[in-house]
């Protein structure tokens, strides 16, 4: 897993920087992300022979923690620096909650924060929690899917200023 800096020399055009290792093992790590913060990296990684979230200190050295126990991918962090959420290998959300200070990581065991299964087709980061902490951009897995809920859509508009421009003359 590498991690890309930024030359901040120009903040409103940041430039990438050449990409630096942060792990380098034998291992696959897999989406990488850090807290809150910007102390820690949450990772997925198959060291053990089978994905697994750890958590480590960014940029390092120091320790490593392995959060989840019987597979994890895709880990996400809440905004309010307290809890880590991962994917089950059957594709539920687990849950912990931690203390960072200083050096130091500890975190409870992870617990289900919902028995419903979502949807991971694509492989790449198949969820996102919404920045108050108390909902999750979803997937559904279609085939477990409630009959009465009909057709499930969601629009995401990304670029909305940008395309307001494009299509509304500047004024002169």
């Amino acid at each position: 897993m590498k991690t890309l800096p930024l030359d901040l020399a120009d903040p409103e055009h940041p430039k990438p920087g050449k990409p630096e290792p942060f792990l380098q093992m034998p291992a696959a790590e897999f989406f990488g992300i850090f807290s809150p913060n910007g102390r820690w990296m949450a990772y997925s990684s198959d060291e053990s022979g089978q994905p697994e979230i750890y958590v480590r200190p960014f940029p390092g050295p120091g320790g490593k923690w392995q959060i989840s126990a019987g597979g994890g991918s895709v880990p996400v962090w809440s905004h309010n620096g307290r809890e880590l959420f991962y994917a089950t290998l059957e594709n539920r959300i687990m849950v912990t909650e931690y203390i960072a200070q200083g050096d130091s990581f500890t975190y409870t065991k992870p617990r289900l924060w919902s028995d419903k299964q979502i949807n991971s087709s694509g492989g790449n980061r198949f969820y996102d929690l919404h920045p108050d902490g108390k909902r999750f951009a979803i997937f559904p897995n279609l085939e477990t899917a409630d009959e009465k809920q009909g057709n499930l859509h969601a629009t995401f508009l990304l670029n909305f200023a940008d395309e307001v421009r494009r299509r509304v003359p500047e004024a002169k």
